[in-house]
């Protein structure tokens, strides 16, 4: 799992994941270390890739982008010109928040955002509809998150 962390880098990650506008001093107190010893570990940890960014978490009801969908997409073939160009036409795409090359019967799954069903509605025919390569999909709406975790469990 974690081969070169310590306890105190895996406090320092999960200290981030809950708050990643912890100041370095606050974030040394948690750790029971000083300030320098704690921005050299976070340094570390940025230049060796554990973290790999910082973000915000929106609230996507009060930005009106809470109709959340998961769709399942059949490519209508498969090889690797194929894949590249459908992964890089999703990524120009706002809505689609999460792409995952999946096993089974569909090829990839998509996490949507939008405003409603008849915005989802244009949406696939305007726009997921336009990738020629796209064979079938499958959409499941959410209707209630139960759990929205952005960390991981380390």
């Amino acid at each position: 799992m974690t081969g070169s962390l310590d306890k105190i880098d895996i406090s320092i990650l999960k200290a981030l994941q809950q708050n990643a506008r912890i100041t370095n001093k606050e974030l040394a107190a948690k750790v029971h270390l000083s300030p320098s010893p704690v921005y050299e570990r976070l340094k570390r940890l940025e230049s060796e890739g554990y973290i790999e960014r910082y973000t915000a978490v929106l609230n996507a009801e009060k930005l009106n982008l809470g109709f959340i969908v998961f769709c399942s997409v059949k490519l209508q073939r498969l090889n690797t010109d194929i894949a590249g160009d459908f992964v890089a036409k999703i990524k120009e795409i706002p809505e689609v928040t999460e792409c995952y090359n999946v096993s089974g019967e569909f090829d990839y799954l998509l996490k949507i955002h939008a405003p409603d069903m008849q915005y989802y509605n244009q949406f696939i025919l305007n726009v997921l509809g336009r990738i020629e390569s796209l064979g079938s999909i499958q959409s499941s709406f959410v209707m209630n998150p139960v759990k929205q975790n952005y960390g991981l469990c380390i």
